[in-house]
């Protein structure tokens, strides 16, 4: 964990807006369920204007997360390293209870527990204090950070992951606050993640991962499961998600990311994005 010495005081010096020659910077709303890739290709049918040019994104957002994602166009594809490295902000609920293998709800339970010895106001925030400044994290297993010529999520999914000693990142956290603790009814926690999983296309196995939630859930079930919600201003790289999986750790209580939702990258906002 880091040293308390080691919080940043500075301003960031990567939210200032590169120039570009020619080109174009959108600043795009994922929606919760989409890839990347599928926002790309929505943006063509939004605005044919888009459709034969060179599109890419600076930083991308998994499927269970939404908020901005910055779009370059044309030549300002030039730029993407710089954009890539703006910084973040996000607003992160935190489910405690349940740990998965991708550290959100789009994952295969690992670990369920009791959350009603520790779990005060006062422990949420002196375990969330361990994150503040210069932080070495783990990429998450499902990740695309690549190991020996092969994406992370790739090993996991093989079954070959615990062969890898995973890789680490320094990365930091500028700031990072509790804004509020809440519980969800066992109903609703089951019926937000169905309809957040039935929106995601491709292979990310959501058969198997919503007969997990089903099998760990009960529709008339009378449980109550405690969360959290945390803003968190940070460095290009920080995995949201490895934050509510090692708060957890930390606490000794099984938690992940019910809901990321990006906020800002440098300068552009969520609220002027385009949905």
């Amino acid at each position: 964990m880091p040293d308390s010495n080691d919080r940043p005081k500075d301003t960031k010096d990567t939210d200032v807006r590169p120039r570009t020659v020619g080109g174009k910077v959108l600043n795009l709303y994922k929606q919760l369920g989409e890839t990347p890739s599928e926002r790309l290709e929505r943006l063509r049918a939004q605005k044919p204007e888009y459709a034969r040019e060179v599109l890419s994104y600076a930083g991308r957002l998994d499927p269970m997360a939404e908020g901005v994602m910055i779009t370059l166009v044309g030549s300002a594809n030039k730029m993407r390293e710089a954009y890539l490295d703006m910084s973040k902000e996000y607003v992160l609920d935190i489910l405690f209870g349940f740990a998965t293998d991708t550290y959100d709800v789009l994952g295969r339970i690992m670990e369920n527990g009791d959350t009603a010895s520790g779990l005060t106001k006062k422990a949420i925030e002196q375990g969330l204090n361990e994150f503040r400044g210069h932080v070495s994290q783990e990429y998450p297993p499902y990740s695309s950070k690549a190991v020996e010529g092969k994406s992370l999520f790739e090993w996991a999914r093989a079954g070959a992951i615990s062969s890898l000693v995973l890789p680490k990142k320094t990365v930091t956290i500028y700031d990072i606050s509790l804004e509020g603790i809440y519980k969800i009814k066992e109903p609703a926690l089951l019926a937000y993640i169905e309809a957040g999983i039935e929106k995601v296309h491709g292979d990310f196995r959501q058969e198997e991962i919503l007969i997990g939630w089903k099998r760990a859930l009960r529709s008339n079930g009378e449980r109550e499961f405690p969360c959290a919600t945390v803003k968190i201003s940070c460095s290009s790289g920080t995995y949201a998600r490895s934050i509510a999986h090692g708060l957890g750790q930390d606490l000794g209580i099984p938690a992940l990311a019910l809901h990321i939702l990006r906020t800002k990258v440098g300068e552009y906002e969520a609220s002027k994005s385009l949905k």
